[in-house]
């Protein structure tokens, strides 16, 4: 079945056999629960940053475009609004990047904290998203069109914010994180 998304042309395996492994070689009976959201951990650090790639792609391709696209004989990134808008798009990819940093951080040194997983989790897809569809508009209608970048990024940011706890998932928090 075809679906919207995931049509990934360049990817980068990530790999955590040592984590995978010391989770499933010390599975016990009657821990099946916390085995599974332990690996919800690992999914959701790796799905935020996925959607952090997908939006720092797209921004990149806006800066691209807006240097190349010229408007009333100057360039579009010339305009300062053009330009607080590849600003904010900027602030938002590296927010959501040390906020995964730091939860990858953290998980590595066997701190896991759920409540920073999600956050990341919920930012990474969310930024995503914002980073996307703000690159949409800022190349117009010409990105919009199938199997062009920023359309097909839009397409990979929107699935992050579903799969491995929707962006709703990761706004309950978990018993005693707050």
């Amino acid at each position: 079945m075809e679906k919207m998304g995931e049509e990934i042309k360049h990817r980068k395996v990530l790999q955590s056999g040592e984590t995978s492994n010391r989770i499933l070689t010390q599975a016990r009976e009657g821990e099946g629960f916390c085995q599974i959201m332990q690996l919800f951990n690992i999914n959701r650090v790796i799905a935020a940053s996925q959607g952090i790639g997908v939006a720092q792609g797209a921004l990149d391709k806006a800066i691209q475009y807006v240097k190349e696209r010229k408007q009333s004989g100057q360039p579009l990134g010339a305009f300062q609004a053009v330009q607080f808008r590849i600003a904010e798009m900027a602030n938002r990819v590296e927010a959501a990047c040390n906020r995964c940093y730091q939860a990858a951080w953290m998980f590595d040194h066997g701190k896991a904290d759920p409540k920073l997983i999600s956050i990341a989790k919920y930012l990474g897809g969310k930024v995503g998203v914002k980073v996307a569809n703000e690159a949409l508009q800022l190349h117009g209608g010409y990105e919009y069109i199938a199997d062009y970048d920023i359309e097909r990024f839009y397409r990979d940011a929107k699935i992050v914010e579903i799969y491995e706890g929707t962006k709703e998932i990761e706004k309950i928090p978990s018993p005693g994180s707050y």
